[in-house]
C-alpha cells in the first residue's frame, strides 16, 4: 500500500458498516479518505477516532445524497478544490428495501436503482474524469457488489435488490472494457460479499428486527473488516494486475 500514501480515495456510504471499516483501513494506510453519506455525524466521529489513533492518513467527511446528481457533482467539485481530485473510488453505498416483484412499491424500487445503480455510475464517471484530467493512469475504481449480483436467492424481499446488483456486475465489466478501449491503466474491480454482519439487515427490517436477527443467526457471517482487508488486497496488487471480480462468502453459507 506504500504507493497509495498521501493519495485520495472516495468511499461512499462511509458512515457505517463496510464503508466505515474500509475508510478506517485506508486512513491507517496513509491515504486521504473522503467519506460521504447523508448523515456525516458518524463519519466525523470515525475521523476523530482515526486522528486519536495516530493514523498517518486523514478522513474527510462530506455530506452527500447519492440519489441527487447535484449533490454528487458538488462533492466532486469540493474534492477537486480541496484535494485536487480522486485517485481511488470505492462505490460502497447500497441499500435494499423489502419490496417483492409482485407486490413491491415503485418508490422503493426507484430508490434502490438511484443509489445502487445510477449513483454508482455517476460517481464512477466523475472519478474517471477526475483521474483523466490529472493524467492519473494508475487509479482504481472498486464497486462493492454482492453475491446476490451473481446468484438469485429464494428470498422475495431481495429480488429487486438482486437485479440492481446484477447490474453492478455488468457495469463493472463494461467499465473494464471501456477503460481498455481508452488505453487506460485505471483498474476496475467488483467485490461481491456474502452475508456481512452490519446494520444492513436491521435497516432492511427496521419494523421487524426479529427477521434481521434470524437472517444473521444462520452461521458465522463476514465482518466489515473482512471486506476492508479485501480492498487492501486489491489495491496492493501490482499495477499490471487486474482483479476483476472477488467473491467473498462465509464458509458455511449455502450461496457461494
Amino acid at each position: 500500500m506504500d504507493r497509495w500514501k498521501g493519495r485520495v480515495a472516495l468511499v461512499t456510504g462511509a458512515s457505517v458498516g463496510i464503508g466505515a471499516d474500509v475508510a478506517k483501513e485506508l486512513v491507517r494506510c496513509g491515504m486521504t479518505v473522503v467519506g460521504c453519506a447523508r448523515n456525516v455525524d458518524k463519519i466525523k466521529e470515525l475521523a476523530a477516532k482515526c486522528k486519536k489513533a495516530g493514523h498517518s492518513g486523514v478522513l474527510v467527511p462530506i455530506k452527500c445524497d447519492l440519489t441527487k446528481e447535484e449533490d454528487i457533482l458538488a462533492m466532486f467539485a469540493t474534492i477537486k478544490a480541496q484535494h485536487k481530485g480522486v485517485d481511488v473510488c470505492i462505490n460502497n453505498a447500497g441499500l435494499c428495501h423489502a419490496e417483492p416483484l409482485l407486490s413491491g412499491k415503485t418508490s422503493g424500487w426507484r430508490n434502490m436503482l438511484d443509489v445502487n445503480v445510477v449513483g454508482l455510475s455517476i460517481c464512477t464517471r466523475e472519478a474517471y474524469q477526475s483521474m483523466k484530467e490529472r493524467n492519473v493512469d494508475d487509479g482504481h475504481i472498486i464497486n462493492v457488489n454482492s453475491i446476490g449480483g451473481h446468484t438469485i436467492y429464494p428470498f422475495s424481499d431481495g429480488h429487486f435488490y438482486a437485479g440492481t446488483k446484477f447490474a453492478v456486475t455488468a457495469l463493472t465489466e463494461g467499465l473494464r472494457q471501456e477503460l481498455r478501449e481508452a488505453k487506460s491503466h485505471i483498474r476496475a474491480t467488483s467485490i461481491s460479499p456474502g452475508l456481512v454482519e452490519t446494520e444492513f439487515g436491521y435497516s432492511l427490517y427496521s419494523q421487524e428486527p426479529e427477521k434481521a436477527k434470524m437472517m444473521y443467526s444462520q452461521h458465522k457471517n463476514l465482518s466489515g473488516g473482512d471486506i476492508a482487508e479485501a480492498v487492501l488486497y486489491i489495491l496492493s496488487a501490482p499495477p499490471h494486475v487486474q482483479i476483476g471480480e472477488l467473491k467473498i462468502t462465509p464458509v458455511e453459507s449455502d450461496f457461494q
